[in-house]
């Protein structure tokens, strides 16, 4: 196997060695970084700490002939691709399984010999590759160069061991995942540069940019040093210019300041066979002076092995807020990497005095606790964040105040934002059911006042107006969003908004507001004007109310444009009224119609297990009596084929996290398939038993039990809550109270 797997980052920490038998095995052992690396996972092996601001990852996705996977040949969002081979650098700050590309910039690349700056010479096969939690390394065989990097929460921490010779350090600033250009850069001393580059323009929303700031540390001075500009080529009979056939210019002696699209700065050292030369790299997204504080105070004196051992502490003791017992160790692999992976976002933004950038604004706020960034909602909002509520609290409330602090410095609040930028990627109104849930599960110090005000502005206001519901008129008038254009997503839209709307509406009766808790009930069965008979599915609606002709329900399979749905078919779409399953039944003639028809979508193979908006449906079948063993038998066949210990062990885009969340709640036997509803539906856990540690201030116990007996061949026989028997779905306050669920199988 190409990859090989680090057992211990490095066991040292403040001059200490600490002792590990063999079989003491703990959770951050068993977390494998290169799972969901290929397949269209997007998730990377690079260096990043739970919920942290710096990753530092492999950057090999630049255009090569051994390159099977181009960033500049085809749609790309990911720094690194497990099956590629040609690596041009370390980047920083990056993100973690999505499906657009943006951020991936600061490329640090050591090399050997005379200065190259063009990345298709100075690239490099490599191998040894090794990856655990805050931990990647590589050997460059290009350079006999042994690479490894770490980071802090802030701080990127590289130590490149060189062989004798020139040895060279390049920061490629021109070069990344972003869709935007432009830097600046500037010499401070032999072993010291600063400066900024532009980032954003994800999913190419042009709006949404910004800069981020670093200050780049050397542990030796530079015997010499130098920038590079690339320059233009002139072609054509009208002289045009053609940025990327230019060449590059080397600057040796200018030492000033430098600014450009495609800018970078090299240092070169004498090393001797085996020396090591450190880099550090602060970041910050509001100044180069917060960048340079951020470095001092997260690396000050410790050096890279302290740092490395650092990192992997952290992840163990969030890891360890779950422990697992029984099953395979294949199975625990999976089950600690998938929630290695819903702890990378939503990462904090505010530097270590607490300044972040205002959403939407030039300004810089303030903050006394962590505010978060990163918010995919149209994913996360399905699962990630109720996992984040019940077994990490405290990360789960600053995300909502942080949520809501962004509706009051930019007046909405977010749907896909990125570093304080709303992207307007996706659609629906997906803060409200994280809003809610959370609300209801207790988690209420935040200011709901505020975001009630918000969520009834996103469901009130008129279309032209209305930065999170364009469509709301025609949602308004009619109940639905009609096919105005051929591909607009119509159906998808309104589906998203009957899910937020009957969240706000439970909101609204818990708050006393009664009229408007029937106003947005009324607007979330709207979903009911879509279902056509004749095809026993959703099918979207034209302007003069009638059906759309002809109509293809499996249209959309794979990505294919289809009208009136976003990434999937209808049949991905028309189970997708969590709040109303049996009000869905009941138009599609009852139980037995029901289970019979979405029971068809896995047998015909219309099941997309890639994408959220079928995500929850094996879970339908428990709501219906004696249908259960369905959940059971689809939930654990789901598991086994697309969640696996290998590369491409995630089925698709992991979406920061929502995929393995789904495999983290499935494992453990319990999962929230409404939105917005403190709500669980059981199913048959994977391990023998699972311990969940909670906060008694907060969830009013120490720790959740689950317990499995019998044999796992076997379907569920009874379900024991503290001693007594419950059904298939239970309420979050019912499982906190019960603290003890057993399953007898």
């Amino acid at each position: 196997m190409k990859k090989l797997i680090l057992t211990l980052c490095v066991a040292f920490i403040v001059g200490k060695a600490i002792a590990t038998t063999p079989t003491e095995k703990r959770p951050v052992d068993y977390v494998d970084p290169f799972i969901g690396t290929t397949n269209f996972g997007t998730c990377n092996p690079g260096a990043v700490r739970p919920n942290g601001l710096m990753s530092v990852v492999p950057f090999n996705v630049m255009g090569s002939k051994e390159n099977v996977y181009d960033k500049d040949a085809r749609w790309w969002s990911t720094p690194y691709e497990y099956t590629n081979s040609f690596f041009t650098g370390f980047s920083h700050v990056n993100l973690s399984g999505v499906g657009c590309p943006d951020l991936g910039s600061l490329l640090l690349m050591p090399t050997t010999g005379e200065i190259d700056v063009d990345y298709k010479n100075y690239g490099s096969k490599y191998t040894q590759e090794q990856a655990k939690p805050g931990h990647y390394s590589i050997h460059l065989s290009k350079y006999g160069i042994q690479a490894d990097v770490t980071a802090t929460l802030r701080t990127g921490v590289s130590k490149f061991t060189f062989p004798k010779g020139q040895s060279n350090i390049l920061l490629h600033l021109g070069e990344g995942l972003t869709n935007e250009s432009g830097a600046y850069m500037k010499r401070i001393s032999a072993t010291e540069v600063e400066g900024m580059k532009f980032l954003g323009n994800f999913c190419y929303t042009a709006q949404a940019v910004f800069p981020i700031y670093f200050v780049m540390r050397i542990s030796k001075p530079a015997t010499t040093f130098g920038y590079w500009k690339k320059q233009r080529a002139m072609t054509g009979v009208e002289a045009e210019w053609d940025k990327d056939n230019g060449k590059y210019k080397l600057y040796p002696q200018y030492k000033k300041d430098l600014a450009g699209d495609d800018i970078g700065a090299w240092f070169s050292f004498q090393t001797t066979e085996g020396e090591a030369i450190e880099v550090q790299m602060g970041v910050s997204f509001v100044s180069i002076e917060n960048a340079k504080e951020n470095l001092n105070k997260e690396v000050g004196g410790k050096n890279f092995q302290e740092i490395c051992q650092e990192s992997r502490e952290v992840w163990n003791t969030d890891l360890s807020k779950i422990k697992v017992e029984g099953g395979t160790e294949e199975q625990k692999t999976i089950f600690y990497t998938a929630l290695y992976h819903t702890l990378i976002h939503p990462n904090i933004l505010q530097d270590n005095n607490g300044e972040y950038p205002k959403m939407e604004s030039n300004e810089t706020g303030k903050t006394t606790h962590d505010r978060y960034t990163v918010f995919s909602l149209w994913d996360t909002y399905r699962n990630v964040h109720q996992l984040l509520t019940l077994v990490y609290p405290h990360k789960q409330i600053d995300m909502v105040r942080s949520m809501v602090e962004m509706y009051k410095e930019h007046g909405w609040l977010p749907k896909w934002e990125l570093y304080s930028r709303e992207t307007h990627t996706m659609e629906g109104d997906p803060a409200i059911p994280v809003i809610v849930d959370t609300w209801q599960k207790g988690l209420t110090n935040f200011d709901i006042q505020a975001a009630y005000e918000a969520m009834y502005k996103s469901a009130t206001t008129a279309g032209k107006d209305n930065l999170l519901r364009p469509d709301f008129d025609d949602y308004s008038t009619h109940g639905y969003v009609p096919l105005r254009s051929e591909y607009d997503n119509s159906v998808s839209h309104a589906l998203e908004y009957y899910v937020a709307d009957n969240a706000l509406s439970n909101l609204a009766a818990a708050l006393g507001k009664k009229e408007d808790a029937m106003r947005f009930k009324k607007q979330s069965l709207g979903y009911r004007h879509y279902y056509d008979k004749e095809f026993g599915t959703l099918r979207p609606i034209l302007p003069d109310g009638k059906f759309l002709s002809p109509f293809r329900p499996e249209q959309g399979k794979d990505f294919e444009s289809v009208p009136g749905f976003h990434e999937g078919t209808a049949w991905n779409y028309t189970f997708f009224v969590p709040h109303d399953v049996y009000g869905l039944a009941k138009l599609m003639g009852g139980k037995k119609a029901f289970v019979n028809k979405l029971q068809s979508v896995f047998d015909k193979g219309l099941y997309d297990p890639t994408n959220e908006p079928n995500i929850a449906y094996p879970y339908l079948f428990s709501y219906f009596s004696g249908e259960e063993w369905r959940t059971q038998k689809l939930v654990k066949e789901l598991l086994a084929k697309h969640f696996t210990t290998r590369p491409d062990g995630i089925p698709g885009n992991d979406d920061t996290g929502t995929m393995s969340a789904w495999a983290v709640f499935s494992m453990m036997g319990f999962y929230p398939d409404c939105p917005g509803v403190p709500a669980y539906t059981l199913t048959t856990p994977t391990f023998d038993r699972i311990i969940i540690s909670l906060d008694a201030t907060i969830h009013g116990r120490k720790e959740l039990i689950i317990e499995k007996e019998g044999n796992s061949e076997n379907y569920i026989r009874s379900i024991l809550l503290n001693g007594k028997k419950t059904g298939y779905r239970i309420t979050h306050d019912e499982l906190l109270k019960g603290g003890h669920l057993r399953f007898l199988l």
